[in-house]
């Protein structure tokens, strides 16, 4: 099984990881071109293999054709005017087919295999290195995450890389045999993170590395898919094709009461994590790294080696973290005038290195409905400001142009001021799309009174759209100028959240599991409407506009807690993930675990890829059960030394 083999070259010269959060115990990167057997049997070997898995995560979180295959196709997004194929295909609207070839989930193929047998060298040979259970218990995790990973995206997956089931594995193998679900599961995933929850530590050795609550995290999260794997209540075919039966005789009720269990456990045992007292706080990025994140894939800006990427520009591949772009519209386009009397155009929003500006690459955009339908209630919940970049201002001081400029109506604009703003809704009143006296440069709106451009929601089309504020760049070294725009973010990736637990907990228990009351710092009554009120409640709390760009303090908790229905179903917790993780990768995978992806993103709501285009067509998607899982890339298939016959029996049945 070729793609299979590992001797650690996915790395190269660079192994390692860095946790440069303020601390001075960080993991210590060094050049590694492979791994062997006795190099894992020695204390330097395990901690290297164990940095590695540190280091794989940026190879797939911050890639930005792995993070398209989990947005675009979903009620979240769909793709932009400047899209290539790689967005076209996955948005299943007659644009291309998602096959072994076009799909790009091969990059998590790719890399947690590599990663999965590094992880199998560090749990076989870690007692004779004489390390404690501890420190091998994370390999333990990083082999079961990474299997969850491949579970969830292919279905079945093969436990034996060449040398047996779980076995670390040293010479390339021309076969390859794929596990049950099911197999996958309860063979490894659960086993391994259950080790790492009873063996892991409450508080990280290192900055930024594992500990038990995180396992239980992972633990929950694996325990409701499966329930739901089990449950399967849209009859959407699995492969290989077992059944849907748990090999020790337990239905999905159990796994749903175990999920609930195991989350409610960490959220009362919390250890040093923790909800920010607000949204904006979470997504802040002079707040990275903070006690609600609880897994992340890091870079920095204080290193070039470390970030393993450069701090100027960036080519579009991984380590690099780019996946910031490309829900980033060309906003540097906008144009004022540089005079009062007569339209002489200037360019007034630059691009630059500060959160919610960046590098422009057009590859995606939020649907309408997501804008007017997720985030209908833009007053009390601070998520819609927290998520989006909704107001660019003029940063025409950096750029070296006097000021003021003249905008809309030909008012006045100067530094810092609104150039161009999306509105809440479509209240504001009756917008200007077609005046040309005022010159919008990208057929942006005007409205009496205001200097700033103006496109309402229904207006927001493939070409100019609100941008993603919470996982855009930050750096602080711009100075007084515009920065590194070009450059990958030097941010951390957030992978998983403590604010999830209550999540999986609250879906649980939706799906039957029997609440009980939660104590600690997140007292509520364990229901699904106790549980996502704690998280609706500090929705409610504002501590700054990123639209007005001003301290906001505000608490809206009771209002927010007041809207929920008493009554919490799938649907409804669905929407307030995706109100809590727009844009972040969750979305697919949340959709398939549910089954609920075909009946919430089949059509969607977006204007043309003209500038002007504000007139919304309604696309309509053909999602096929056999699309609930990705297929095996055609590099493995390509690798593989067996019959056409053989191939063809080892790829997911509709590719």
């Amino acid at each position: 099984m070729k793609r299979l083999y590992i001797n650690s070259i996915l790395l190269g010269a660079v192994i390692g990881v860095l946790f440069l959060g303020g601390c001075k115990k960080v993991l210590q990167e060094q050049p590694r071109s492979n791994y062997t057997p006795d190099f894992f049997n020695t204390q330097t070997g395990v901690v290297g293999g164990l940095t590695e898995m540190y280091a794989h995560l940026r190879y797939i979180y911050g890639q930005g054709y792995y993070y398209n295959t989990l947005e675009v196709g979903t009620d979240e997004s769909t793709y932009g005017q400047s899209a290539d194929a790689n967005f076209l295909v996955m948005d299943m609207t007659g644009q291309g087919v998602i096959n072994a070839t076009t799909s790009r989930a091969d990059v998590i193929w790719n890399t947690c295999f590599t990663n999965i047998n590094t992880a199998s060298g560090v749990i076989q040979s870690g007692s004779k290195a004489g390390v404690n259970v501890a420190l091998t218990s994370e390999a333990n995790f990083f082999r079961a995450f990474d299997y969850f990973l491949l579970v969830q995206t292919f279905g079945g997956v093969p436990l034996d890389l060449g040398a047996g089931n779980l076995q670390f594995n040293t010479k390339p193998t021309p076969t390859s045999v794929r596990n049950s679900v099911q197999t996958v599961y309860t063979q490894c995933i659960f086993p391994d993170l259950q080790a790492a929850v009873s063996n892991l530590p409450m508080t990280a050795r290192l900055t930024g590395t594992v500990t038990k609550p995180v396992a239980q995290l992972f633990l929950a999260k694996a325990y409701l898919t499966y329930a739901w794997w089990l449950k399967n209540p849209n009859s959407i075919p699995t492969f290989p094709d077992s059944g849907r039966t748990d090999p020790a005789g337990h239905d999905a009720n159990y796994y749903f009461q175990q999920a609930y269990t195991t989350a409610v456990s960490a959220i009362q045992n919390p250890g040093s994590y923790g909800l920010q007292p607000t949204f904006y706080d979470l997504n802040v990025g002079s707040n990275d790294r903070n006690n609600e994140i609880m897994l992340y894939a890091d870079h920095t800006q204080n290193s070039q080696q470390y970030n393993a990427a450069s701090l100027t520009y960036s080519n579009g591949g991984a380590p690099d973290n780019f996946s910031c772009w490309m829900q980033t519209w060309n906003y540097p386009v906008l144009t004022s005038s540089s005079t009062s009397g007569s339209w002489k155009n200037v360019n007034s929003v630059q691009r630059a290195s500060v959160q919610g500006y960046g590098r422009p690459y057009i590859r995606m955009t939020p649907t309408i409905g997501a804008v007017t339908q997720t985030f209908s209630d833009k007053t009390n919940d601070s998520r819609y400001d927290g998520t989006f970049q909704t107001v660019y201002r003029a940063n025409i001081k950096e750029a070296g142009v006097a000021g003021p400029v003249y905008n809309a109506n030909y008012m006045p604009v100067n530094e810092g001021d609104a150039v161009l703003s999306f509105l809440n809704d479509e209240s504001a009143g009756t917008i200007d799309y077609t005046n040309s006296v005022y010159k919008s440069s990208i057929g942006a709106g005007v409205l009496p009174g205001r200097a700033d451009f103006v496109v309402s929601p229904q207006g927001i089309s493939r070409i100019v759209y609100p941008g993603l504020w919470k996982i855009s760049a930050y750096r602080t070294d711009n100075g007084t100028g515009l920065g590194n725009p070009n450059a990958a973010s030097t941010r951390p990736w957030n992978i998983a959240k403590f604010s999830e637990l209550f999540f999986i907990a609250a879906e649980a228990a939706v799906e039957g599991a029997t609440p009980t009351a939660v104590t600690g710092a997140y007292v509520n009554d364990g229901t699904a409407y106790g549980l996502i009120n704690v998280l609706r409640a500090r929705a409610g709390k504002w501590k700054f506009s990123n639209a007005a760009n001003a301290a906001q303090v505000a608490d809206h908790s009771a209002a927010m807690v007041a809207a929920t229905p008493p009554t919490i179903d799938i649907n409804y917790l669905l929407a307030e993930r995706s109100r809590e993780y727009y844009g972040e990768g969750y979305r697919w995978y949340d959709l398939i675990r549910t089954q609920q992806w075909a009946n919430l993103s089949t059509t969607y709501q977006i204007c043309g890829a003209a500038y002007g285009n504000h007139t919304p067509q309604t696309f309509t998607r053909t999602i096929t059960p056999n699309l609930w899982l990705r297929p095996i890339p055609q590099g493995q298939l390509d690798a593989m030394q067996v019959s056409a016959a053989v191939k063809a029996a080892y790829q997911n049945p509709g590719y």
